[in-house]
C-alpha cells in the first residue's frame, strides 16, 4: 500500500512540477479548430498569407512530407477559400491522399475541387485522376472502412465514381471509357446480392454508351458488341430465357450490320448461332411435350418454330419430319370421318 501511494505521489509531483515535459499534440486555433502537431513543430508550417501558406504546402509535397503538405494545403483552403491560391491548395490535398494510397479520400477531394473551382486550368487532369482512381477500384482495390481500414471491394461504389466522372465531363476524353467501365463493373457484380440482374444493368450501361457516343466508332462498336455479349451471358444462365436470347440475337445482328468490318463480327455470329440452336432446342422440347399430350396444334406451332429458328440445327430435320408425321396423321383422321 505504501509503495502504491509513493508511486502515485511521484506521478502527481512530476505532472505538477514539470508540465513542459508533456507536449500537447492537439492544438486549438480560434477560427481554424483543432490540429495535430508533433512535439516541437507547433506553428512551424503556418503562415499569415495565403501565398506563403501554399508555398509551404508545395515545398513539403515536393519533399514527400505529405502530412505537413496536407495540413498546410488544408489551412490555405480553410482560411483563404476565395483566394487565387485556394484551388491549387485543394488540388494538393487530393494529391497528398493519392500519394498515400488513400484513393477514396483523394477522389472526394478532387470532386470537391471540381465543384468549388470549376474554372481551374487543370480540370481535365483532375478528371483523368478521378477516372484512374475508379479504374483501380474496378481492378479490385478494396474500399476502406472509416477511410483507413481496408474492408471490401464494391462495384456499386465504383459505378458511383464513374458516374461522377461522367457528370463532371460528359463529353470529356475519359467519359466514354467511364461509361463503358460502368458496364464492366456491373458484369463483375454477384447477382445473389442484387435485386436486378447485373447483366441487365451492364446491358443498359453499354447501350447508353452506344447511344450517347454514337459518333465515336471505337466506343459505339465496342459498346454494341459488349451489350450483345452481356445478353448472351444472361441467356446462358441456369434457366434459359428465350426472350433474352432473342435480344442477344437482335443486338448481334445490329452490330454486324452497323459495323461489318469489325474483327469481332465472326465472334458475334458464332454466339448468335449458338443462341439460335438453343432456341431451336427449346422449341423442339416444347413441341415434344405437346405431342405427348396429343395437343397437335400446339405441337405443330413449336415444331415449326424449332425449324425456323435455326434451319441448320440438329433439331431442324427432326422438327420437319415430325411436322409431316402430324399432318399425315391429321389427314388420316379426317379421311376416316
Amino acid at each position: 500500500m505504501n509503495r502504491l501511494a509513493f508511486r502515485l505521489g511521484l506521478i502527481i509531483f512530476c505532472v505538477v512540477v514539470f508540465p513542459f515535459s508533456c507536449p500537447a499534440p492537439l492544438i486549438y486555433t480560434p477560427g481554424e479548430g483543432w490540429s495535430y502537431e508533433l512535439p516541437g513543430a507547433t506553428g512551424k508550417w503556418k503562415r499569415t498569407r495565403a501565398r506563403d501558406q501554399l508555398e509551404v504546402a508545395q515545398q513539403a509535397f515536393d519533399k514527400k512530407a505529405y502530412s505537413t503538405a496536407l495540413k498546410a494545403a488544408r489551412r490555405t483552403v480553410k482560411v483563404w477559400p476565395l483566394s487565387d491560391y485556394a484551388p491549387k491548395a485543394q488540388y494538393l490535398v487530393g494529391r497528398c491522399y493519392e500519394e498515400r494510397r488513400l484513393d477514396e479520400k483523394a477522389f472526394r477531394e478532387y470532386q470537391r475541387l471540381l465543384e468549388r473551382y470549376p474554372k481551374i486550368e487543370n480540370y481535365q487532369e483532375v478528371l483523368l485522376r478521378q477516372y484512374e482512381i475508379a479504374n483501380r477500384f474496378l481492378a479490385g482495390r478494396w474500399f476502406r472502412l472509416w477511410g483507413y481500414i481496408p474492408f471490401f471491394p464494391s462495384m456499386d461504389k465504383t459505378v458511383a465514381m464513374y458516374e461522377k466522372v461522367i457528370k463532371n465531363g460528359r463529353f470529356s476524353q475519359v467519359a466514354p471509357r467511364a461509361q463503358m467501365n460502368i458496364g464492366a463493373a456491373r458484369e463483375k457484380q454477384v447477382s445473389f446480392f442484387n435485386r436486378v440482374d447485373p447483366f441487365r444493368l451492364a446491358v443498359k450501361a453499354y447501350e447508353d454508351a452506344a447511344d450517347r457516343y454514337h459518333d465515336n466508332e471505337e466506343i459505339a462498336s465496342e459498346a454494341l458488341f459488349k451489350a450483345g455479349v452481356a445478353y448472351y451471358k444472361q441467356a446462358q444462365k441456369a434457366e434459359y430465357d428465350q426472350s433474352v436470347a432473342g435480344q442477344a440475337i437482335e443486338t448481334f445482328t445490329q452490330f454486324a450490320v452497323l459495323h461489318p468490318g469489325d474483327s469481332r463480327v465472326a465472334a458475334a455470329q458464332r454466339m448468335q448461332g449458338e443462341l439460335k440452336t438453343e432456341q431451336a432446342r427449346g422449341n423442339f422440347q416444347t413441341a415434344r411435350y405437346y405431342e405427348k399430350k396429343q395437343r397437335w396444334k400446339g405441337a405443330l406451332v413449336y415444331y415449326n418454330e424449332a425449324y425456323l429458328k435455326d434451319p441448320n440445327s440438329p433439331y431442324a430435320e427432326d422438327a420437319k419430319a415430325r411436322i409431316e408425321e402430324i399432318k399425315k396423321r391429321a389427314e388420316q383422321l379426317t379421311a376416316k370421318k
